[in-house]
């Protein structure tokens, strides 16, 4: 009974997605320590949990609206909205506080991801036309109302700078210099766990995977389906929001340009993570797993002796072949 009881175990830790994304997480870590070992560094994990940050971030937001069962292309617009005009407010009335320029990139996001919201769920417009066309409207208004000079680093605020060198861990070298965990990594964590709690331990969480599930079911349920979407994309627009001032201040540099066109690089790890397309499907821990498989390629690739522009490739082949893994196991579990 006892043997009957782990050999239980084993399948059911073995069957899930997460399972098998840590599994290649480490032997693909072995093989990039193995063809170069400087890799393995606590300095260097701890660089690539700073670079993840604002894809970490915005990778929480496309896997919410997944699980939904929507789609949304509209993040990446929102993001580099809210971070540009922050910017250009700062600079604008000279105030240099990072507390600000969140405040305005937040609101920026909050308010054009409701405007997604309410085309969503009152007026019940698919989601992947709805963001399909936010994207080029809230692009081509910023572009076209905001300005499309790019703000260096010199004329970037302080505060900008200031909180992308901060940490909240610092240790010191034994040749001199310091390093440490990046206050990046801890808004990326604390993220994590606000939307764990929410989707495990709400009412509004266990709606959202319903509606993934099933939209009518949910509604003869009795949830209110049209609020639940609202919340949705008014906190992916927070999120994005966010996102944007971590990226500029991580590379010191606001350009309006930036982040539209790389929505599939944000939507890879979610995928990949075992976030179903159909919805109804996914955990946190699968999407922050697929954030580390995907920023470990992005970022190891140098290292092992090949070209940055293998990086379009191998989110195509990612992306490819988690769909096809999700869509294998769904079809396996109607069988059994």
């Amino acid at each position: 009974m006892n043997g009957n009881h782990w050999d239980v175990q084993i399948r059911r830790i073995f069957g899930q997605n997460e399972s098998y994304l840590l599994f290649i997480i480490i032997a693909y870590s072995v093989l990039v320590i193995f063809l170069n070992p400087s890799f393995l560094t606590l300095e260097n994990l701890f660089d690539l949990g700073k670079s993840s940050a604002s894809l970490g971030i915005m990778a929480i937001g496309v896997f919410i609206v997944l699980l939904s069962g929507g789609i949304d292309l509209s993040f990446t617009a929102i993001a580099i909205s809210g971070q540009y005009i922050a910017a250009n407010v700062l600079i604008a009335t000279g105030v240099d506080n990072i507390l600000f320029a969140f405040l305005i990139s937040g609101l920026v996001g909050v308010c054009l991801g409701a405007l997604n919201g309410l085309l969503i769920s009152y007026y019940r417009i698919p989601t992947f036309i709805v963001t399909l066309g936010t994207l080029n409207i809230f692009h081509g208004f910023l572009l076209t109302v905001v300005g499309t000079k790019a703000i260096n680093s010199a004329q970037l605020p302080k505060c900008f700078k200031i909180f992308g060198a901060k940490n909240v861990l610092t240790l010191v070298k034994p040749g001199g210099g310091s390093y440490g965990v990046s206050v990046f990594t801890a808004i990326f964590i604390a993220i994590a766990l606000l939307s764990w709690f929410i989707l495990k331990y709400t009412r509004l969480g266990r709606g959202i995977y319903a509606i993934g599930g099933d939209r009518e079911a949910a509604e003869r349920a009795g949830l209110n389906v049209a609020r639940i979407q609202f919340f949705i994309y008014c906190y992916v627009g927070i999120l994005a929001g966010i996102a944007g001032i971590l990226h500029v201040s991580l590379i010191r540099y606001s350009n309006p340009t930036y982040l539209v066109g790389s929505e599939l690089s944000v939507i890879a790890p979610v995928v990949l993570g075992g976030t179903r397309i159909t919805g109804g499907t996914g955990t946190i821990i699968g999407t922050v797993l697929g954030v580390a498989l995907i920023t470990l390629i992005n970022n190891s690739l140098i290292l092992i002796g090949l070209s940055s522009f293998w990086q379009g490739f191998f989110t195509g082949v990612i992306v490819a072949i988690s769909v096809s893994l999700s869509s294998y196991q769904s079809r396996k579990n109607v069988t059994i």
